[in-house]
């Protein structure tokens, strides 16, 4: 029986002449788990067999590509799964609170390995945040013996409106006097590396269907806590909106002629009803001390009948405005998150009531509705996340390759069965 011809040779070689052209997709799909051997990087391009193996070769060569130690059948000689080399760089990653600011050296999986926490008044404006933020970034990298050509950048994590397009805080928010600030810029020239930075819930969102719904492709994340936001995942990436505004739902108003007044200074806000912040103001009218939604979430562990009620009333709510958007989105998962998702059944009851009273059977068949508990370092492995797929995107590593070639930096040898790490620079 004669062999299946090979398929047309490195179409993206012939359309740009860049050897390398091409190479950062094949980097994307094992990133993402839709292929992690060689006949699977074959059967999703479609490309010859002979065009993947040198592009995995100029992978392997660079450092960004190892083999795993699992295997993975391949109906003939099992075949080593292909991985990224979590080993090929490290990230700066900081996540910015009203109070405190969070900073870590992060690796590629990602995970932390080292960080600091410190009070900080977000009062003292950009430039002092920011410096303060790359000063505890260079001592980290000091303290791991990391060189700065090993940092493929540093990722931020803000609680504020966010112009990812732009890299600016925009207005209102609790960021007094960043608005219009050039983050990156500012840090770029500062540390010498790229940054980004996003609205912390986008970062949730990221880091949310990284961990656990790599597989879902609509997916919906809303932090209930002091305030109320959230995040969509779809099409394989966050989506922001036209300017960075989307999941902006704790400011949708339900019933505004009579409703509360929210802290953006409208009537009626989601927030202004069931958030931390409102629930805490409900239950100092009853003469129940309580200031935020730490406060909210003690007295519902102390089965205080006034906050059970209010967190109940608060997932209606919630609900009600999560039902419009399963209509409009038609998430696979809508996942509640925040300080509030601590609150258990209480909150997601009330949730899944009115989301289910209000969608149609076809939008609700399938949608699963969930809590996720807050851990310490969501925000920071967000931002992490956040930097590693904006500087390892297809185009990007393309460059990256090409500039090292160009430099003389790790030529292409066509060994493929070993890493060697590179630096950035």
């Amino acid at each position: 029986m004669s062999e299946r011809p090979e398929k047309p040779q490195d179409p993206d070689r012939r359309r740009t002449g860049n050897p390398f052209a091409g190479t950062g997709h094949l980097l994307s799909l094992i990133m993402s788990g839709r292929a992690s051997s060689r006949a699977a990087l074959v059967e999703a391009t479609q490309l010859s067999r002979a065009t993947v193996a040198q592009r995995l070769s100029y992978l392997f060569d660079a450092g960004l590509v190892a083999e795993a130690d699992e295997t993975l059948p391949s109906g003939g000689r099992p075949a080593r799964a292909l991985r990224l080399n979590t080993d090929f760089g490290v990230v700066l990653a900081a996540d910015i609170g009203e109070h405190q600011v969070r900073v870590a050296v992060t690796d590629l999986r990602p995970s932390v390995i080292t960080q600091t926490l410190t009070r900080f008044d977000l009062r003292r404006g950009p430039v002092e945040t920011l410096g303060f933020i790359a000063d505890q970034a260079e001592a980290l990298l000091r303290q791991l013996r990391q060189p700065k050509e090993k940092v493929l950048g540093i990722g931020l994590s803000l609680p504020a409106p966010v112009d990812f397009a732009a890299g600016h805080v925009v207005g209102p928010s609790i960021m007094t006097g960043w608005d219009a600030f050039d983050i990156r810029g500012w840090l770029a020239a500062r540390l010498g590396v790229e940054a980004v930075a996003d609205n912390d819930v986008n970062l949730l969102a990221l880091h949310y269907h990284h961990l656990a719904w790599r597989d879902v492709g609509d997916f919906f994340f809303v932090k209930a806590g002091t305030g109320i936001g959230s995040g969509v995942y779809a099409g394989g990436a966050i989506y922001r909106g036209a300017d960075g505004a989307s999941g902006d739902i704790g400011h949708i108003q339900l019933g505004s002629a009579d409703g509360p007044l929210c802290r953006c200074g409208k009537l009626g806000c989601v927030e202004a009803r069931a958030a931390g912040w409102a629930i805490a103001r409900d239950l100092r009218a009853q003469g129940i001390e309580a200031r935020d939604a730490k406060d909210v979430l003690a007295l519902v562990e102390q089965n205080r009948p006034e906050a059970v009620t209010l967190v109940r009333r608060s997932g209606q709510v919630i609900g009600e405005a999560i039902a419009d958007v399963v209509s409009i989105l038609n998430p696979r998962v809508v996942a509640v998150g925040g300080t509030l998702a601590g609150t258990s059944d209480h909150l997601l009851s009330g949730i899944r009531e009115l989301v289910y009273q209000r969608c149609l059977p076809l939008a609700t068949r399938k949608l699963q509705i969930t809590l996720v508990r807050p851990q310490e370092h969501d925000g920071l492995l967000g931002a992490a996340l956040l930097t590693i797929d904006s500087r390892l995107a297809p185009e990007q590593v393309d460059r990256m390759l090409t500039a090292r070639a160009a430099q003389g930096v790790d030529r292409p040898s066509g060994d493929t069965s070993r890493s060697r790490t590179a630096t950035f620079a």
